[in-house]
């Protein structure tokens, strides 16, 4: 395989890779505090958990709405700041506001009552989250125009938004420290607040540090090719953005990471609560606190692990191409399910641990090499339509990852009342259920990663394809 060396004109400054990454590790301790404390309206205010799987369903698809015309007015936006940076800004500001004000739930309430104002105050967040999140997914697209430095990238980002993920298992913990809090549900209201506070702190980060290197190129190269069709900022008619919508999912090479994607992320999030009832009620019989001790240490063990599967996966990609280093990736993390049944043993409880290391090399290896294969598409895309549209197939992108999530949040708390699960029954669920969550915890993510594999073979996109993208490009609009 011929590989291309990475000019210095090329190469993004360390710092500023790592000032990037800052936005992943706030969009990840949103995304992993918003799944991860929903358990509290179960446990902590006895909530059904099919309303609460409605809860985390529905404002999901609301956010998943969003996305593609927050992606849309980024992407057509014309400002002294920049096209995205304005709205990381603000976004950041908004999203720990509303986060902390979602959690601040009033005691002695009915079942009624949480519902609606958690559905209410969830639709705000999404909002706010939606502003921050799409305009900071499509700056990566357009920091580096280099094959693998895209990559180089994205594994930073992932590296550094992964230490969300080492302090994200602990939440549960966290909330039911009687020292600090009257009870889990106090817990959260606390934690809402310190979260807010990083949101907040660290968010604007990429807004004030980065610059936008295709800014200029977008606007001149879309009036040439449409001439004065172009319009204003936030004016631009309807049809404008349903045609773009349009265009962007006729790429089969896009399409086929959306559904790859899919696949491995939301076949793990439709079950993963079940990891924590699965450790709680089977490994430890009901006891709330031990088991989510343990499913702390295995979440921060995969966290850690993560680190490395990065490093690696990004240096695979470059060595043997971005497909290939997702089979490597996506397989291993597919012996870590199958481990789940082995190794969630209630006579022996550290083998909790012992998946966590493979199952990292799932969603690791996802986020590290799929936004890189992305940017490579926005060029290709540019080469057909003349157009850069980093924001729309950001927003597309995880659109559709969030409307996959919204039905898997829902049939997962739909799936845990099949499986027979009654919360009053503490530490006595039959042991059906137990069987049943079990093999929801462990099959279905690996049947989901196996088909992820499947669709991805056929991705035609390469070093050598991308390589002649762009001197296409640049022989036609010239360098940036």
């Amino acid at each position: 395989m011929d590989h291309y060396a990475t000019s210095p004109a090329d190469r993004i400054p360390v710092h500023q890779k790592l000032i990037y990454g800052l936005g992943a590790f706030v969009n990840n301790l949103l995304a992993a505090a918003s799944g991860g404390m929903m358990i509290v309206l179960n446990l902590g205010l006895g909530m059904n958990p099919a309303l609460v799987g409605l809860l985390g369903a529905i404002p999901r698809l609301w956010d998943a709405f969003l996305d593609p015309a927050m992606g849309y007015v980024s992407d057509v936006t014309r400002s002294r700041w920049g096209r995205r940076r304005p709205y990381i800004f603000v976004g950041a500001i908004l999203s720990g506001i509303t986060f902390a004000l979602l959690w601040q739930l009033p005691p002695g309430r009915s079942e009624s009552f949480y519902f609606w104002y958690f559905l209410g105050g969830s639709l705000l967040f999404y909002l706010a989250y939606t502003i921050f999140a799409a305009p900071w997914v499509a700056l990566g697209y357009e920091l580096t125009p280099d094959y693998h430095e895209r990559t180089r990238l994205m594994g930073v980002q992932n590296f550094v938004g992964q230490l969300a993920y080492v302090v994200a298992p602990w939440f549960l913990l966290f909330m039911q420290n009687d020292a600090m809090f009257d009870g889990m549900v106090d817990g959260a209201a606390g934690l809402a607040c310190i979260i807010a506070a990083v949101v907040i702190a660290v968010g604007v980060l990429p807004a004030l540090f980065l610059r936008e290197r295709f800014r200029d190129l977008a606007v001149s190269e879309v009036r040439e090719h449409q001439g004065t069709r172009a319009g204003s900022v936030l004016l631009r008619n309807l049809a404008s953005f349903v045609r773009g919508f349009a265009v962007t999912l006729r790429s089969r090479p896009f399409l086929k990471l959306c559904a790859a994607t899919f696949l491995v992320f939301n076949g793990f999030i439709m079950v993963s609560s079940f990891q924590s009832y699965v450790i709680i009620y089977y490994v430890f019989e009901g006891d709330t606190v031990r088991g989510a001790e343990y499913a702390g240490w295995a979440g921060t063990v995969q966290s850690i692990a993560t680190f490395g599967v990065i490093a690696l996966v990004t240096w695979l990609s470059t060595r043997l191409g971005k497909k290939r280093a997702f089979f490597v990736a996506i397989g291993v993390s597919m012996l870590g399910y199958a481990l789940k049944w082995v190794c969630y043993d209630p006579t022996n409880p550290w083998l909790v641990i012992a998946p966590a290391p493979l199952l990292a090399f799932g969603l690791g290896g996802l986020f590290t090499i799929i936004p890189s294969m992305i940017a490579d598409v926005v060029d290709f895309d540019e080469l057909q339509t003349h157009e850069r549209r980093e924001g729309m197939y950001g927003s597309i992108f995880w659109w559709m990852v969030k409307l996959g999530m919204a039905a898997a949040l829902a049939a997962g708390g739909f799936l845990l009342n099949a499986t027979g699960f009654d919360v009053a029954l503490a530490g006595n669920q039959s042991a059906h259920t137990i069987t049943l969550m079990r093999l929801c915890d462990a099959l279905l993510p690996l049947v989901a990663s196996g088909v992820a594999i499947w669709v991805i073979a056929t991705f035609s996109i390469n070093e050598a394809r991308a390589r002649e993208v762009r001197l296409e490009l640049e022989a036609r609009r010239g360098k940036v």
